[in-house]
């Protein structure tokens, strides 16, 4: 069972993995009321525990066992080059390591590694070191349990979005791609090539800041402009052709944090450009946005789509508009099939 908690919705489904094609059997979503969780800080306990309940009971899901991710700033995923050694060799040398690495201090931190490149010259490898504050680990599980679930895995949100996409793309890429992950507060970047992230990196723009326009432009109330960020035809008194007007201003940061991510790419010598975009989130299906961006960079832009390659029944989603709310289970898929072959 996935869950992931957004500042705007929670969703949680359910993968049946035991055949060749893993099936979705279970599915619900339920909205959280503004301030609720603001830019990844829990602020009303009570209403996102009730809301996570309500999500499971929605989706008859009966097994407690969970698996779900954090993100934001006490989230910290880094590459750094350190002595060549072996992996249990490393494991005791990577807390010194991590010290010169992650703002936080050593003992209030949990830690991961993977080693990339075990030979990147002068008896140097390449270390992928990934730090989550455990304070934000242990309320992300505390939360989960009030519920009355069993959190068995903790992940980080950037590779569920990374997992979700390599598999409905038939496995890593050799180009280097950046997924956009548009939350309602932050936009998540994760650049990746050949299954391996470059860097992540938040920005601090979301849907919330497209709904925030949506009502100054139209006038409408908040929900609706919520509505319209999910489907921009629910309101068939706004033209696509408006939105895409609305979309520029937002689109601006969105594209600013986008060209110092190439810059810090560039300047690590990992890579000269990102060769293709895959927008995924509450706001990887605004009009105008995968056009601006491809414009803007000149590379490819797609919207992804984190159920291709998995099976479910149509009416499953009798209550929604498949279409408007695939790229909004990016995290929930990633986290479902991270055991089928994907980043853990």
């Amino acid at each position: 069972m996935a869950l992931d908690i957004g500042s705007n919705i929670v969703k949680a489904l359910r993968l049946d993995n035991s055949g060749e094609m893993p099936v979705l059997t279970n599915f619900a979503m339920v909205d959280l009321l503004p301030d609720a969780i603001v830019e990844g800080e829990i602020m009303d306990r009570d209403m996102v525990i009730d809301a996570v309940r309500e999500c499971f009971e929605r989706a008859g899901i009966q097994d407690k066992a969970v698996v779900s991710a954090v993100g934001g700033r006490s989230v910290i995923v880094k590459k750094i080059i350190m002595d060549k050694m072996t992996a249990d060799d490393a494991q005791e040398a990577i807390l010194w390591e991590a010290e010169q690495h992650v703002p936080f201090d050593i003992d209030d931190i949990c830690l991961d590694f993977q080693i990339v490149k075990d030979d990147v010259g002068a008896n140097q490898m390449e270390i992928l070191l990934v730090a989550a504050k455990k304070e934000t680990i242990q309320a992300h599980a505390e939360i989960l349990r009030e519920a009355g679930l069993n959190p068995i895995v903790v992940d980080v949100d950037a590779f569920a979005v990374q997992n979700a996409w390599e598999f409905s793309n038939g496995g890593p890429s050799h180009e280097v791609v950046g997924l956009l992950n548009i939350g309602a507060d932050v936009t998540s970047i994760c650049v990746v090539q050949n299954g391996v992230p470059y860097f992540t990196r938040d920005l601090a723009v979301g849907t919330n800041r497209f709904v925030e326009e949506i009502q100054r432009e139209f006038g409408v109330s908040y929900d609706d402009a919520r509505a319209i960020v999910i489907d921009p035809h629910a309101n068939e008194n706004i033209a696509i052709e408006q939105l895409v007007q609305v979309v520029s201003g937002v689109a601006e940061d969105l594209s600013t944090g986008i060209e110092r991510s190439l810059s810090f790419l560039r300047t690590s010598g990992d890579a000269e450009t990102i060769d293709r975009v895959v927008l995924s989130g509450g706001g990887g299906r605004f009009p105008g946005l995968a056009n601006f961006l491809k414009d803007r960079h000149g590379f490819e832009v797609d919207e992804g789509d984190p159920l291709t390659g998995i099976g479910y029944e149509a009416d499953l989603f009798q209550d929604y508009d498949l279409a408007a709310i695939s790229p909004l289970l990016a995290v929930c898929v990633g986290l479902g099939v991270r055991n089928m072959g994907g980043n853990s």
